[in-house]
Parts: structure tokens; C-alpha cells; sequence
């Protein structure tokens, strides 16, 4: 993979190549081997069971391939469907860490 114009912000050992679309580690299955029509819906199931973490590493990843801008289109439309994806599930962990604090904060407020 040829460095991009922001290769300097993401080290390169910090995040491996394995996070590529043709290489997910949480899938099994390559994105670009998905057929066509069934590439949204099918490919990113595997996102919901992520942890935190893990979404926001791969998420890190995505960004730093499309970023790179050596992807060829059908494969950087993966990529954008996946990062999509990845994003909603960190938003979805930060806003239920959000209402637990809350719950917790107004059930010591009561005490």
C-alpha cells in the first residue's frame, strides 16, 4: 500500500494492513467478494457484535485506505458502506455509555 497525504498520522504499525476490505478480521469474508446488490446489507452485519474499540480501530483503518485514495472505486464504496457502518456502531456505544452515566448520576442525585 503506497503512503497517502496523511500516512503521517496513522503509523503504519499501529494500524495493519488487516483491516482492509479485502482482509476483514471480524467478517471472515472478503467485501469485495460480496455480490453487487447485496453488498450494503450483507457485508457490515458482523459491525453490531463489535466492541467499542475494536469499531473504532477498524473505523481508524477504513479512514486511512480511503484516504490513501489507491483503492479502485467499487472497493472505496465498500469501504465508505463499512466506515458508515463502523461510525453508527461507535455512536451507538458512546450514547448508551451516555444514558448509563445519566442513570447512574440521577439515581445518586435521589439518594
Amino acid at each position: 500500500m503506497n503512503p497517502g497525504p496523511f500516512s503521517d498520522q496513522y503509523p503504519s504499525d499501529e494500524y495493519p494492513d488487516e483491516y482492509s476490505a479485502q482482509n476483514s478480521p471480524s467478517s471472515g469474508a472478503s467485501a469485495s467478494s460480496a455480490p453487487s446488490g447485496n453488498r450494503a446489507s450483507g457485508a457490515n452485519e458482523d459491525v453490531a457484535s463489535l466492541s467499542y474499540e475494536r469499531a473504532r480501530e477498524e473505523l481508524v483503518a477504513v479512514v486511512q485506505r480511503l484516504e490513501a485514495g489507491s483503492v479502485p472505486l467499487e472497493d472505496s464504496l465498500a469501504l465508505w458502506e463499512r466506515g458508515e457502518a463502523l461510525a453508527q456502531r461507535c455512536q451507538t456505544w458512546l450514547d448508551d455509555a451516555r444514558a448509563r452515566l445519566a442513570a447512574v448520576a440521577q439515581d445518586d442525585s435521589e439518594d
